[in-house]
């Protein structure tokens, strides 16, 4: 159980001692924990019995911190920390001006490009932010290899109706003016319920330097993200359909959280996008952990994933019996096409709340290895 004097940076930052552990760091390898530190900045030093100094919506509890472990199917592994960057008061303004702070000292530190950022900064962070958050960073770390950055803009922060405007024109700002077009000719179809989520953009130089775009499908079916990934050709579909099959149980319609696709371009091929992802927020369409990690690994089994690495990830996390609460495991995503395949587990910190176990029609179906 944790101490509620715990400081939400201790809390996380051995969380992610832990993860970067399991994955192989080096022991004297500090450079994640140091990155976390200044991402949370003055929220990481606010104990964990104060609760939440601002309610990101990062992850279900309001904690402003997600990891997530990438399991490449070369048997590459990542460890990825998902954040908001607070203000010392926060606000969508005030917290918009800390995350670019964090950038420059990132950019400084690292020599990340922000070349990107720049491009369409003012596109996407307007002086009066609408909706939940104006945008976050992911920091990706591998073993003996410098970090990387990825921005997720919020496409609906000038409200939800000029969404698609201003993906479209980020796009045609980064080089990618058929992009738009290419992304969601397949994907959005059904009006509403079919959304704008995020528009992410790696900072880094490299050739497989990604832009890409997040569709959330609400009251969606398997059919729905199969017809949404005929953007990327030579998927696998029905490894689509089995994915959603094994992890959604019984589920036919996803009424809970949605189920979200992304389309990955790069500069070198930019009118087509190069990769599709799914990602399945589990915790929607389990009664509780111990039924989500039972799903995950039959899926990770049948990919000839070891799970053992799944336990592992689970229990740098967290010491709770899995069958006590829902959420540990939020979601899993399927990664498919030219530029790498692999599964990512998405793991809360749960560090303000663990959300109780239920059952109900969608979480109280039939499960794979329940």
């Amino acid at each position: 159980m944790k101490n509620e004097t715990t400081t939400l940076f201790d809390h996380t930052s051995r969380q992610l001692r832990a993860l970067c552990a399991e994955a192989g760091f080096p022991p004297n390898d500090d450079t994640p924990v140091d990155m976390l530190s200044e991402l949370l900045d003055a929220a990481g030093h606010r104990r964990l019995g104060d609760g939440p100094a601002w309610p990101s919506d990062v992850a279900d509890d309001a904690t402003p911190v997600e990891f997530s472990v990438a399991l490449d199917d070369t048997g590459d592994r990542a460890v990825r920390v998902l954040g908001e960057t607070l203000a010392e008061r926060p606000g969508l303004s005030s917290n918009v001006e800390q995350a670019q702070r964090f950038l420059r000292r990132m950019s400084e530190r690292f020599g990340i490009p922000t070349d990107r950022f720049d491009a369409v900064s003012d596109l996407f962070l307007p002086e009066q932010p609408r909706g939940h958050f104006a945008f976050w960073y992911s920091m990706i770390f591998r073993p003996g290899a410098t970090p990387k950055l990825k921005i997720y803009f919020n496409p609906a922060v000038r409200g939800e109706g000029r969404a698609a405007e201003l993906v479209a024109e980020g796009f045609r700002r980064l080089g990618m003016e058929d992009a738009y077009a290419a992304a969601t000719e397949h994907s959005v179809l059904r009006g509403d319920a079919d959304r704008f989520t995020f528009f992410a953009v790696d900072l880094d130089d490299s050739p497989l330097s990604r832009v890409k775009l997040y569709i959330s499908h609400h009251d969606a079916t398997a059919d729905t993200v199969v017809r949404a990934s005929e953007a990327v050709d030579g998927l696998d579909r029905d490894g689509i359909r089995e994915f959603c099959g094994l992890l959604g149980g019984d589920t036919t319609v996803f009424a809970g959280r949605p189920l979200v696709s992304s389309y990955s371009f790069v500069e070198g091929d930019p009118k087509r996008p190069g990769n599709y992802s799914i990602y399945l927020p589990i915790r929607d369409y389990v009664s509780d952990d111990a039924r989500a990690r039972a799903r995950v690994a039959e899926f990770l089994h049948r990919r000839g994933i070891d799970a053992s690495g799944l336990d592992r990830a689970i229990r740098a996390i967290s010491d709770r019996p899995l069958d006590a609460g829902r959420g540990l495991l939020a979601h899993v995503s399927l990664r498919l096409g030219q530029f790498g395949t692999g599964t990512t587990i998405y793991l809360s910190s749960e560090g303000y709340d663990v959300l109780p176990p239920r059952v109900d029609a969608v979480a109280g179906c039939a499960s794979v290895g329940s």
